[in-house]
This record gives structure tokens, C-alpha cells and sequence, in this order.
């Protein structure tokens, strides 16, 4: 796997061609490291782009790196994403999408509603840990899991507003000025 990543920055470099790279070296066409998500990358103007993006550290100075299809890297600024889509495939990723919960979620996190500048509103699920929360916008986890699409990177400036609906799986505490049960004998010395 280095030695891909490697040639590839070496033929980056020299400025060569998808054309020779696949004739020269047939199995760097079709090969892709794990490492590698595929992403659609939708813009604010409707627009999107295909290809292929690592999952971390793939925003650089305000801009989105991303390996597209035909095999060049391409540097998208962040202001023109409107969200960036991990997906299993490539294909249309709106018509199967569902963008709210049905119900309340089951699965851990926080419940969150975001609100693009267009107006168009979205659900999903985010770790309730800030340590994972990057700087230049949020990874969200969608409302059909068994859809298209797995994971999404919404960036900040395309956000109108997010809001926190609700904190999933949190720990109980006790409520303040409520007596402890009585009723139950204690057991083991307590």
C-alpha cells in the first residue's frame, strides 16, 4: 500500500496523465486502498463530484481534498460544500435517502437537527464526545443506516442552524429532593 501511495504522488508530481498511468500500470487504475472511502460530494449550487476520499485528516487548509474518479486530486473549498456523503456506492444518493427519524432513535448519541442555508432541514446522529467533533463541521451518522449512504460531513458554512433535539442512551442520575427508597432492606453491610 505504500508503495501505490508512493508511485502515485511520484506520478502527481511529474504531472502524468490518467491515460498513461493506467496503460503503464494497469492495476493502479483499478485499485483503490482500503484506506479510501468513497464519497459524493455535493455543492451548494447542486453540483457533485464523485471519488474517493481518506477519512481522516481529508480537510487541508480550508479545502477538501479528494481523489475523484478519473484519478486526479482535486481541492474543493469547503464554503462551496454542502455536505460530503461516505457512501457504498456511487450513484443518486436523494432519491433513497430518508432526511428525518421516524421514530426516536435507539442507537447512542445526540439527536441533531441541522438547517442548511437553503432551508433544507436533516436529521442524524453524532458521538456525544467532543473530542470527535472536528473544527470544519460535523460527521453525522443518517436516519436509514441501510441505505446508500453511511456517514456524512456537513461543514460549518453551510449550516444555518444546528440544534441538539435530543441525548440518546445518557446515564440516569438522580433526581434532586427525591428520598431514597425506604421500602428496600439493605443487603451485604451497606
Amino acid at each position: 500500500m505504500r508503495a501505490s501511495r508512493a508511485l502515485r504522488r511520484e506520478l502527481e508530481r511529474r504531472n502524468l496523465g490518467t491515460r498513461f498511468r493506467s496503460r503503464m500500470f494497469p492495476a493502479f487504475a483499478l485499485y483503490m486502498p482500503s484506506t479510501h472511502k468513497k464519497v459524493v460530494v455535493r455543492k451548494m449550487d447542486r453540483d457533485s463530484v464523485n471519488g474517493y476520499l481518506a477519512p481522516a485528516n481529508f480537510v487541508r487548509e480550508g479545502k477538501l481534498e479528494l481523489l475523484n474518479t478519473a484519478g486526479n486530486v482535486v481541492a474543493v473549498e469547503l464554503r462551496d460544500i454542502k455536505v460530503v456523503y461516505f457512501v457504498r456506492e456511487f450513484g443518486e444518493i436523494e432519491a433513497t435517502a430518508r432526511k428525518t427519524f421516524t421514530t426516536r432513535p435507539r442507537t447512542e448519541g445526540l439527536w441533531v437537527r441541522l438547517r442548511f442555508k437553503d432551508n433544507e432541514t436533516m436529521e442524524g446522529l453524532m458521538p456525544n464526545d467532543l473530542s470527535c467533533n472536528l473544527p470544519e463541521g460535523f460527521l453525522i451518522n443518517p436516519p436509514d443506516l441501510r441505505s446508500n449512504t453511511q456517514r456524512m460531513f456537513v461543514p460549518r458554512s453551510a449550516l444555518q442552524s444546528f440544534t441538539v433535539l435530543a441525548v440518546i442512551g445518557a446515564t440516569r442520575r438522580a433526581r434532586r429532593g427525591v428520598p431514597a427508597d425506604s421500602g428496600q432492606v439493605p443487603m451485604f453491610g451497606e
